[in-house]
């Protein structure tokens, strides 16, 4: 296995808050009062919400709609997040 850069693992860590947040939200549509999963859900909610945040500090923005000029459209600027950098 390739040793992963710091930009990888906090990409995989976005990306497990990500499923753990579907997952959840797939279990909630059929169980919508366990407060269990509800509580599981926010707290990877919350995670995947500080990972993306730093992230797009370090590295650029994920999506869209954390593009942040109003002047200018930054989203191009960086490479994606899908694009491999050679570090």
């Amino acid at each position: 296995m390739a040793i992963l850069n710091d930009k990888e693992k906090l990409m995989l860590k976005i990306q497990s808050c990500s499923f753990a947040m579907k997952e959840a939200e797939l279990f909630l549509d059929t169980h919508p009062r366990c407060a269990e999963a509800i509580e599981y859900y926010q707290k990877h909610k919350q995670m995947n919400e500080q990972y993306t945040k730093e992230y797009a500090e370090k590295y650029g923005v994920i999506t869209m709609d954390q593009q942040s000029s109003e002047k200018k459209w930054n989203w191009t600027e960086t490479p994606f997040p899908w694009e491999r950098s050679v570090d």
